[in-house]
């Protein structure tokens, strides 16, 4: 039982940690976008509207890919 919880635990930290990685660039893009209009945020302040933006971007590409595959 102790090695499945550790196991679990492990799995949970390896995703925590590419999570950040995979929305690092999109809550760097807009730090850096903000920073320019006055809105210092931090990183943390800033991560759930990377994590956003993110999303919209792969499910935007998403459906494009699927409609060129159709024609």
């Amino acid at each position: 039982m102790l090695k499945r919880l550790m196991g679990d635990l492990i799995g949970l930290a390896v995703m925590l940690v590419v999570f950040l990685i995979v929305t690092f660039p999109a809550t760097w893009l807009l730090m850096l976008f903000l920073g320019n209009v006055h809105v210092n945020t931090s990183y943390w302040g800033t991560l759930p509207l990377g994590v956003i933006v993110s999303l919209l971007i792969s499910s935007g590409t998403t459906g494009a890919s699927r409609r060129h595959s159709e024609l």
